[in-house]
């Protein structure tokens, strides 16, 4: 495999002023913001900062939307022109002066900026050390005009925050040549302190030649001028000042001069120490030695890269999978979300990413989780790492589901090794002497789920299952999880086909029997004639159904009823076109819908959260996968790969204010309640989604999937390619993959020029390379779908129209004014008239969503009101190619009568007052740009004249 470096950057700090880069080795992780902001934490055995808040705040990473402010945790470095005064900062805040060109450019090992302002061209690099909780910095500045002054000071200012309310102090050791900020961490109970008194306490910052000046403390450094003109960086040099129990701060100055072409260069460290003479050994270590090598870069590319590399028509497609999935992947299998208890479900699914790149890491986690089982079968909620971990926050809270995620991890682990050796290994429990085989922890495990249920069959909830903030459906014992049961049959029935396919040993146990019990209950009593309820409470109400106002209905049970195969044919048409009618957006589908709006005692603080945020109906991915891996397990392979290209595209939208480095958490959802900030990007990139979307590309895309000696080769190509070439590395051998559809309807594979009599890569040896090519046939050409689009004023009866054409043709309905803003519903309210700066993006989020519907194949009759002929000739334009035919209605009315019925209408946002200026906005259109009809008819009467039109519209034609 041919192994490359890859970057993505943006050339804005204030076009998307979230955008960050993260790097991380295995003993920290740091979030770095294109301003300059900064996420940081390190382990010491427990996750610990060492640049903090300027308050007291909770020991968490980084929140799911992280806020920025003046006096966040950064890495900033003030210029200033020595002979003006003139200063900006680096990368941009805290000064935050628009420079004359800019780049954030973030690649696997170094995210940099470039910087032109005033004449000069700096650049600014961030690295981390290999093997221990340290960055590298460094500043490179030359002219970029040969006018430009010559005589600069740099200040690299490091913001260490409020460090402790017990003990807080920062000096400049001269000795060292650096300024260290001590504390003491904060404890009450008296025996924290043997574990905290071996805890680095100190944060130091040194360069690599000596500074003119320094200031530790922050006050003297900011003085009256604040961040963006520091008193301390105005004056002719720092202050020479200490912080005694006061915040401190981090700075140096150093005067350069800068002569014709010349470059000058400052490289700093910064991080957390045990003592002060550790930094003599840090500075030795990384300033006198290149550390940057070509053998050291290799590694550290190869560390984030994959086990496959694709070529495909989509370049955007192939980066992401090339470059950035694989390093999130590995992210997480490597140091566990950086912490010593990581939840059980998230540990083993993070390491399935593991079974493709570092098998043996999977095979680690397996191991040590199984050794923490109760003799029960029962899994604990979280997994330690450590001698001296303890199970902490959302880990002390009873959680239904880590059972499940065992034969999950097993079976794929299997197919990428065929070690079936592991099923014997033998294993301890964390409550028992006793130790048993993995065959018969897994077994424990599933019995476990199936006694864990109630008199109907379904499996209890407690305090949440995947769903973790769904905290109050089963409080009281009795609750149950419609989800969970279904898991719970799937994880059965993956354990059955490990059972066939690697197993020596056979089962005592009638899991079919089991299979089928849990199937039966699930649709006894949780089928909602169109859709499977997310389970019942402890008062035994069903939720997640059609008669709710709010969480009507949720995405994981329709996911895992595919897979579990719960759901039969009928079911499976009408519960997709649910997911697609109520949960679709341009950037995935919504975990729930519609957001909670106020808190739900009966389903807990999940209902809480911000509508559209989280797990109260956002697109979270970890949720969004599952429905991809299930629409790819159930044959709907091009319906699956849609999803795949939503969920990356969506990484890559504008909407999402990040770079396409990552699949965050969750984008912003509540699609059709607050539009405007729908597809906005979560900071956080712990996310199980990663090692369930590394899968699904590698065994259902490619369709490369192990099995015992072999490798099964079954692509999923979807029909906008034509062909996919790629290297995959599988057991230490190498496969080279060229695949094209060609005009021959049979399919046929060779290896190393040897036609094949299946599509088995057999008998797989260690070290050897295999060439493989596979002819598939063309796709058959597509039906194209059916855009009807209703139009007219407010009031004239283009929604009840739509809806009642949608019910006769089964067609998808979509409301075109659902999907205006927040701010423009509420200018309608109060008698304020839209203008086009209002209806632009309103419009272009119509096209976004029946766009979507049209790809996946459903009819749509839409409801717009197209009162401009601009507007109306925009979104056929836009929608044209992805439908056979567009057949737009408009419904004609006099000012009267539409006055009229306003008036009688109630619970719509629209207020009568601006009828005038509708009628006033209206640009009539004429019979050749849509059928025209009289809107004075009854609704009836209406939908059968739409419908006699629209049966003369010719047969659809084909893609």
């Amino acid at each position: 495999m041919n192994i490359m470096k890859h970057q993505v950057s943006a050339n804005s700090p204030i076009t998307k002023p979230n955008a960050c880069g993260f790097l991380w080795n295995e003993k920290m992780m740091i979030s770095m913001n294109c301003q300059g902001y900064a996420n940081a934490q390190f382990m010491q055995p427990e996750p610990s900062k060492y640049a903090f808040s300027p308050s007291l705040e909770a020991k968490t990473f980084m929140q799911p939307e992280h806020p920025y402010f003046a006096h966040h945790p950064g890495r900033f470095f003030y210029i200033k022109n020595e002979k003006t005064n003139a200063l900006f900062s680096l990368p941009f805040a805290p000064c935050k002066i628009l420079p004359e060109s800019f780049s954030f450019i973030v690649e696997s090992d170094l995210i940099t900026w470039k910087v032109k302002n005033a004449g000069i061209e700096i650049e600014l690099c961030l690295s981390l050390a290999d093997d221990r909780a340290l960055e590298k910095w460094s500043v490179k500045i030359k002219k970029s005009q040969a006018s430009a002054d010559d005589n600069w000071s740099i200040y690299a200012y490091f913001p260490l925050g409020y460090m402790s309310w017990m003990n807080q102090s920062a000096d400049f050791d001269l000795k060292q040549q650096a300024v260290v900020g001590t504390y003491v961490t904060p404890y009450q109970k008296l025996d924290e302190y043997p574990s905290l008194k071996n805890t680095a306490q100190k944060t130091f910052l040194c360069a690599d030649r000596s500074c003119t000046s320094w200031c530790a403390s922050q006050n003297a450094f900011e003085g009256l001028g604040g961040l963006r003109q520091p008193d301390a960086v105005l004056s002719e040099q720092l202050p020479f000042a200490s912080a005694i129990y006061e915040t401190p701060c981090a700075s140096l100055q150093h005067r350069i001069c800068l002569r014709h072409d010349a470059q000058e260069q400052i490289q700093y460290l910064f991080g957390p120490i045990y003592q002060n003479q550790d930094i003599a050994l840090i500075k030795q270590q990384y300033f006198t030695t290149e550390n940057n090598d070509a053998a050291k870069q290799t590694l550290a590319i190869e560390k984030g890269f994959g086990s496959i590399r694709l070529t495909s028509p989509d370049q955007a497609f192939d980066d992401f999978v090339n470059h950035w999935l694989p390093r999130q992947v590995q992210y997480h299998y490597e140091v566990n979300r950086l912490t010593t208890d990581p939840q059980t479900r998230n540990y083993i699914q993070d390491n399935i990413g593991a079974c493709f790149i570092q098998p043996s890491m999977a095979k680690k986690c397996l191991l040590t989780s199984l050794s923490q089982q109760h003799f029960s079968g029962e899994m604990p909620d979280g997994i330690l790492l450590h001698p001296d971990a303890e199970l902490k926050y959302i880990n002390q809270i009873p959680h239904s589901d880590h059972c499940v995620w065992l034969p999950l991890l097993l079976q794929v682990y299997l197919n990428q090794t065929n070690d079936t050796d592991l099923l014997s290994e033998m294993v301890g429990f964390q409550d028992s002497d006793e130790q048993a085989s993995v065959f018969e922890h897994i077994e424990k495990a599933l019995l476990y789920l199936l006694k864990r249920r109630d008199y109907r069959g379904l499996c209890f909830i407690d305090q949440g299952d995947w769903c973790d903030p769904m905290n109050m459906v089963g409080a009281k014992g009795k609750g149950v999880s419609a989800w969970l049961t279904m898991a719970s049959s799937y994880a059965i029935q993956v354990w059955q086909t490990i059972l066939v396919e690697y197993s020596s040993v056979s089962s005592d146990i009638s899991w079919s029997t089991h299979i089928t019990d849990l199937n039966k209950a699930i649709n006894e009593h949780c089928w909602d004639k169109e859709w499977f309820a997310r389970g019942i409470t402890d008062d035994g109400a069903l939720f997640g159904v059609s008669t709710e106002e709010e969480g009507r209905i949720y995405l994981n049970p329709q996911s895992w009823s595919l897979l579990c195969k719960a759901a039969g044919t009928e079911q499976q048409q009408l519960l997709k076109k649910s997911v697609t009618k109520h949960l679709q957006t341009p950037y995935g589908n919504m975990m729930l819908a519609p957001s909670y709006t106020h808190m739900h005692e009966h389903i807990g603080r999940l209902t809480q959260k911000h509508i559209g945020c989280a797990e109260n109906g956002s697109v979270y991915n970890h949720a969004f996968v599952f429905w991809i891996f299930s629409l790819f397990e159930s044959g709907n392979a091009e319906q699956g790969f849609l999803c795949v290209d939503e969920m990356i595209k969506a990484c890559q939208s504008d909407a999402s204010g990040q770079l396409p480095v990552y699949v965050p958490n969750y984008f912003r959802g509540a699609f059709f309640q607050a539009p405007e900030v729908a597809g906005k990007s979560s900071h956080l990139f712990n996310t199980g989604t990663a090692a369930w979307l590394y899968r699904i590309v590698i065994e259902k895309i490619c369709g490369l999937q192990g099995k015992q000696n072999n490798l099964i080769i079954n692509p999923n190509l979807p029909s906008a390619w034509g062909s996919l070439y790629l290297d995959y590395k599988f057991r230490d051998a190498t496969i080279s993959l060229s695949i094209e559809k060609t005009a021959n309807n049979e399919s046929e594979m060779r290896v190393n020029g040897v036609l094949q009599n299946d599509f088995v890569l057999q008998d797989i040896e260690m070290g050897k390379h295999y060439e493989v090519s596979l002819s598939l046939p063309v796709d058959k050409p597509k039906v194209l779908p059916v855009l009807t689009i209703i139009m007219g004023v407010s009031g004239s009866g283009k929604t009840s129209l739509a809806e009642s054409i949608s019910q006769c043709n089964d067609a998808m309905f979509i409301e075109g004014d659902d999907l205006h803003s927040a701010k423009s519903k509420q200018k309608m309210a109060n008698g304020i008239p839209l203008d086009d700066t209002d209806r632009e993006p309103w419009i272009e989020r119509i096209v976004l969503c029946v766009k979507q519907k049209l790809l996946h194949g459903y009819d749509v009759v839409l409801s717009f009101s197209g009162l401009k002929q601009v507007h109306r000739h925009y979104l056929i334009s836009a929608l044209s190619k992805h439908t056979s035919v567009i057949h737009p209605l408009f419904l004609d009315t006099d000012f009267n009568t539409i006055e009229k019925r306003i008036a009688q209408r109630s619970g719509h946002f629209f207020d009568p007052s601006l009828l005038k200026s509708q009628f006033e906005a209206l640009e009539m259109p004429n019979d050749d740009e849509a059928t025209i009809l009289s809107a004075s008819r009854s609704i009836d009467e209406l939908t059968n004249e739409a419908l006699k039109c629209l049966n003369f519209i010719a047969e659809p034609t084909s893609e």
